[in-house]
């Protein structure tokens, strides 16, 4: 992340200036469901506004899909998937390699939509979200001819209902589309009311490449729109990535219908810092696991567990390094925190600020600049005096919030580190690596990772453990969730 500060030392002024993006991006202002290989408007004509978080504008009238227009995307999913099982293994890889070369193509397009519409900064879309989608594109693409050496005799579960949340938009639909895909199956996805517009993209890109009509299907909608989905007697399993709430919900619904599933749910993950770490490799490594798309990642690094000794220096550093943060338009390339997704997703983010506060935590945020005055913003901040039984550090706040505890031994880390119904993912800064390992190996979570934190690749398994959920996404694991 960029350094603001100015320059005390020579009176030297180092502040940034502002390096807007181009805004020269088509907006389809009325975009339709995305069915049979064609779009349409909703049956019922319903539609809703997607707004820009950093400006509380509206971009786009969404439709909402009803009941109807679930019906008639599963059945061209069901239709479509008779030949599309049938279509040779490298015929399939072919159409995900051209998506994914298309995908390179439009990378600036599909980055500037992400940031305007999901409120991230622009750095990040360009450089993670879009060709990481890519990435899981070419990645599934090589796999298409490969799957007899996951099963003797390789077959797709069939109709695959997806739900995405929105703080991946893109990425959340690469994740979902390219195993489903690659081994044969045939889909209906439905992305975040709030972040449509990325996946309405997507569609456009699948035509380009001729996707056979019905392989894929999108529609948008709310939460009613995603039960209809997920309850649909013509799904054959259900892929869905969000909320523990609404996760616990759909594995109660798919398990009276003996229906194939697979949830990615919820974390509040721990950093685990060590005496004998580096501490300003850690340091960045807190700021990147926490800060990261305005700490709304579900494998955020939202707890901080400093060995006591060195506890002190460490929040030193980190109330430093926040100082150099910048928070403002997403669209900045030197924006490092963008704007809130949603006015409801700020207001539970202020809700657990005041709270942090009434329990007797100590509040450090990042600075007092301004913020812009339209658009949902939240400054990085930091929580010290935190006790595990305070709600800030027991319960997923999926905000740029980060709470420090502290540890003596490492049985006491383990402990506090797994004292959660989480399990998706943790972070461990040790020096010494049979340390790391062995702490790795006591863990409860889906996802260890040693001296770095947020690193990801389509050929590594993710996914989550007790209330974080069960199946794993990329890699061979993530593959045979997508095979009968």
């Amino acid at each position: 992340m960029a350094d603001s500060s100015p320059s005390t030392a020579t009176g030297a002024d180092w502040t940034l200036a502002p390096a807007p993006e181009s805004l020269k991006v088509p907006l389809e202002p009325r975009p339709g469901l995305f069915i049979d290989g064609g779009f349409s408007d909703p049956v019922e004509g319903r539609r809703f506004p997607s707004i820009n978080p950093a400006t509380e504008s509206a971009l786009a009238e969404v439709a909402e899909a009803g009941a109807a227009d679930v019906d008639r995307a599963v059945d061209a999913a069901r239709r479509a998937l008779k030949d599309w099982r049938r279509t040779p293994p490298l015929e399939r890889a072919k159409y995900l390699f051209r998506i994914a070369r298309r995908i390179q193509d439009r990378s600036r397009e599909l980055a500037v939509l992400e940031t305007m519409d999901g409120g991230k900064p622009i750095r990040e879309s360009r450089d993670f979200d879009v060709p990481a989608v890519a990435q899981h594109f070419f990645h599934h693409a090589g796999w298409c001819d490969k799957l007899r050496f996951l099963r003797d005799e390789p077959e797709p579960v069939g109709v695959c209902g997806q739900v995405i949340p929105w703080n991946f938009p893109l990425l959340m639909a690469a994740w979902k589309l390219a195993p489903a895909l690659a081994c044969g199956n045939t889909c209906v996805l439905k992305p975040a009311e709030t972040t449509s517009l990325t996946a309405l993209r997507l569609a456009e890109i699948l035509r380009e490449v001729e996707l056979p009509p019905g392989v894929v299907n999108i529609v948008t909608g709310g939460p009613e729109t995603g039960r209809l989905l997920v309850d649909h007697p013509g799904i054959d399993k259900v892929a869905f990535t969000g909320s523990t709430e609404v996760g616990k919900r759909i594995a109660a619904s798919c398990a009276t219908r003996r229906r194939k599933v697979t949830l990615e749910l919820g974390g509040k993950g721990p950093h685990v810092v060590f005496a004998d770490a580096a501490i300003d490799q850690a340091v960045e490594g807190i700021v990147s696991g926490i800060w990261f798309n305005q700490g709304q990642v579900c494998c955020a690094g939202s707890r901080l567990l400093v060995e006591e000794s060195v506890l002190e220096e460490v929040v030193e550093k980190l109330r430093h390094r926040m100082r150099s943060i910048r928070v403002g338009d997403p669209l900045d390339k030197n924006t490092d925190l963008g704007a809130i997704n949603s006015r409801a997703q700020l207001e539970r983010i202020r809700h657990y600020l005041r709270r942090g506060e009434e329990e007797g935590a100590v509040l450090h945020e990042s600075g007092d600049a301004a913020l812009p005055d339209r658009g949902f913003w939240c400054r990085p901040t930091l929580f010290t005096n935190v006790q595990p039984t305070h709600a800030i550090a027991r319960e997923e706040i999926f905000g740029p919030v980060l709470v420090a505890m502290s540890f003596r031994t490492a049985e006491e880390a383990v402990s506090r580190a797994n004292n959660t119904p989480y399990g998706l993912s943790a972070g461990v800064w040790s020096d010494k690596g049979a340390k790391a390992l062995e702490f790795a190996r006591r863990m409860k979570a889906g996802v260890v990772w040693c001296n770095t934190f947020n690193r990801f690749d389509p050929a590594s398994p993710f996914g989550g453990y007790r209330e974080s959920g069960f199946g794993r996404e990329g890699g061979v694991a993530g593959l045979r969730e997508y095979l009968a």
